[in-house]
């Protein structure tokens, strides 16, 4: 996940929280699969029902495609459930992008493979005015660099990651799979740390 270049879905709506993402009533499950087809349900489908799509909402709309998703102000507040980041991710979203996130959020969303980046207020709104008025419009996302940006009108900015998060992003570990990347450093440690006992 180094480098994401992608058109975008906006939903321009403060304050989404972790309900609304995944609504309570489809957490039974415990695998990470299948939550995507209930992705902000109660917006989606009049009378929780999949023949009436709501055309307005944006998941509804075919001209609003890509892999990142683009929310306003506070998003992923509310409750602590990992399952909104499975949601956004089974539906096929790599990246969120929000002037703000709920802590907890952000965090499932790292674990799970989903870039949560926060910009400015102002950056927000540069965004979603260009993909508003150009739905094709594509979002550059560097992970590497820490940027992004939206290379046809020329702007960019710099969002932070913790370090160790953005190490497994980039190479697709999990905790267990960072530890084993560097079993042979911590072999090398415990050698040392027994032979200094030894002496």
């Amino acid at each position: 996940m180094k480098h994401i270049k992608s058109t975008a879905v906006p939903i321009n709506i403060e304050n989404i929280d972790t309900d609304q993402i995944i609504p309570a009533r489809f957490l039974k499950a415990t695998s990470r699969e299948g939550f995507g087809k209930n992705l902000f349900r109660d917006w989606r489908f009049e009378n929780d029902d999949e023949a009436q799509p709501k055309k307005d909402f944006p998941l509804n709309d075919s001209k609003w495609k890509g892999r990142i998703l683009v929310g306003a102000k506070n998003f992923g507040c509310g409750s602590s459930r990992e399952h909104a980041a499975w949601a956004i991710k089974d539906y096929g979203f790599d990246v969120v992008i929000s002037s703000f996130f709920a802590d907890i959020f952000k965090n499932n969303a790292l674990n799970n493979f989903l870039l949560p980046v926060q910009v400015s207020d102002d950056f927000l709104q540069k965004i979603f005015d260009a993909i508003e008025t150009d739905p094709n419009t594509e979002i550059e996302v560097n992970l590497e660099h820490q940027t992004i940006g939206i290379p046809t009108i020329g702007i960019e900015e710099k969002f932070d990651i913790n370090s160790y998060k953005k190490t497994c992003l980039i190479n697709g570990y999990d905790d267990i799979d960072f530890l084993l990347s560097i079993r042979n450093d911590i072999e090398g440690f415990e050698n040392k740390r027994k032979a200094v006992g030894a002496a």
